[in-house]
C-alpha cells in the first residue's frame, strides 16, 4: 500500500515540535518498510523549490495520487489536499483558541480544525485532551468524531536516564556557560503561551526562601522572552535566569538529564514534547491540572496551579530534593512511548482506511 507523506512540514513555517514529529514519524515509518515489518510503503512528497506551498497541496498534491499510484495522502498539520482521488489523513496539534492562547489561533487553522474533520476519512490527534477539544466545537457531528484517532507522540532512543556510552553529560554545563545550582530548565519558554512567568514568581518564592536555582530558558530573542526577563528583575531573579538562544539537537538529552526539573506550565499545547522527553531522560517535570502535559506525564507528573506562585515554589523545592530518587521510576514508566510506536499506530490507521 503505497501512501504519499506530505513533508513539507519537514521545513519551515511549521514549528520545531511539528518538524519533529513529522521528520521523526516518516524515519520511523521507513525503517519498518525497510525491516518488512510493514505493508505501507512511504513516497514522500515535498514541494518543487520556490513552490508557492498552498498551490503545491491543493493542485500539485492531487496529481501526485495519479502519477504515483497512492493509495492516499498523510498531512502532518491541519491543512491538506482538499480535492482529488485517495485518502486523506489530517493531522489536528492543538486548538489553541479553546484555551485563551493566540499564537496559531487564526482564521486560517481554526477553519482547517473546523471543515478539515468533515472532509479527511482519519483526524490524527496527539492526545485525547485535543481530541475532546476537537469533538466539542460548535460544528463538531458525530462523523468527525468517529473518524478521530489519538496518535502519541514518540520520543528517540536518546532520551533515556542514563548517557550512552562516551557521552559525559557534565560537559553540556561547561558548554552553555552553566553554573552549579538546580537547573530549572524551560525548553521554547520565549512565546506568550509557554507562560514563563508563572515559574519566575515561583522560583521568586524559593529564592526568598533562601534557595539557589538557575533557570535556563531556551529559544530566540522574543518580545515574550524580553516581557519575562523585566518580570524577573522586577522579582529580583535577574541573576537566577540564564537564556540559550539555540542548543545543539545532540545536547538535548544531556541538558535533560543535568536539570532538576522541567516545569511546562503552557497555557495550551497539544502534546508537549519536552514532557515526554524529561520524563524518559528521568527528570521530574511540573504541569497543569486537566490538560495534554498533564495526559502525556500521567503519574509521572506533578500537578501544580500556575497561578499559585506558592504552590509552584513548593513543588519546585520537592522535586528537587526527591530528584535522583525519582530518576529510574519516571523514566522506566515511558520508555515505550518510542517513534517506532507511533508509526505503528499510524500504519495501523491506514490499514484500518485499507
Amino acid at each position: 500500500m503505497r501512501i504519499g507523506f506530505d513533508i513539507s512540514a519537514f521545513e519551515l513555517p511549521c514549528s520545531l515540535g511539528v518538524r519533529r514529529v513529522a521528520r521523526s514519524t516518516v524515519e520511523a515509518l521507513e525503517r519498518r518498510e525497510h525491516a518488512g515489518e510493514s505493508a505501507l510503503e512511504v513516497v514522500r512528497l515535498a514541494p518543487p523549490p520556490g513552490a508557492a506551498l498552498r498551490r503545491w497541496r491543493q493542485r500539485g498534491l492531487p496529481a501526485l495520487v495519479a502519477s504515483e499510484r497512492l493509495f492516499g495522502i498523510h498531512s502532518f498539520t491541519s491543512a491538506f489536499a482538499w480535492r482529488g482521488r485517495g485518502k486523506r489523513v489530517q493531522t489536528i496539534h492543538e486548538l489553541p483558541w479553546r484555551h485563551g492562547a493566540d499564537e496559531n489561533a487564526g482564521l486560517r487553522h481554526r477553519a482547517w480544525a473546523t471543515l478539515g474533520p468533515r472532509r479527511a476519512d482519519r483526524v490524527v490527534c496527539p492526545t485525547e485532551h485535543v481530541a475532546r477539544d476537537l469533538r466539542a466545537q460548535p460544528l463538531a457531528t458525530a462523523g468527525v468524531a468517529a473518524r478521530t484517532r489519538v496518535v502519541s507522540w514518540g520520543a528517540g532512543p536518546e532520551f533515556a536516564d542514563e548517557p550512552p556510552p562516551g557521552t559525559i553529560d557534565e560537559a553540556v554545563l561547561e558548554r552553555y556557560r552553566l553554573g552549579g545550582d538546580p537547573i530549572v530548565l524551560c525548553p521554547g519558554a520565549v512565546r506568550p503561551k509557554k507562560n514563563l512567568a508563572a515559574t519566575l514568581r515561583g522560583v521568586a518564592e524559593l529564592v526568598r526562601d533562601g534557595r539557589r536555582v538557575e533557570v535556563v530558558v531556551t529559544g530566540g530573542d522574543t518580545n515574550g522572552l524580553r516581557r519575562d526577563l523585566g518580570l524577573a528583575s522586577k522579582l529580583g531573579i535577574a541573576s537566577h535566569v540564564t537564556t540559550l538562544d539555540a542548543v545543539d539537537e545532540a545536547d538535548w538529552p544531556s541538558l535533560y538529564r543535568m536539570a532538576a526539573v522541567v516545569p511546562v506550565f503552557s497555557t495550551s499545547e497539544g502534546f508537549a514534547l519536552p514532557v515526554l522527553e524529561a520524563l524518559r531522560c528521568g527528570t521530574p517535570v511540573l504541569v497543569p491540572a486537566d490538560s495534554a502535559q498533564s495526559e502525556v506525564a500521567g503519574n509521572g507528573g506533578t500537578i501544580v496551579d500556575p497561578s499559585d506562585a506558592q504552590a509552584v515554589a513548593r513543588a519546585l523545592a520537592d522535586v528537587i530534593e526527591r530528584r535522583e530518587a525519582l530518576r529510574y521510576a519516571l523514566s522506566a514508566e515511558h520508555a515505550a512511548k518510542t517513534w517506532d510506536a507511533t508509526a505503528r499506530a499510524i500504519a495501523d490507521l491506514w490499514s484500518e482506511l485499507a
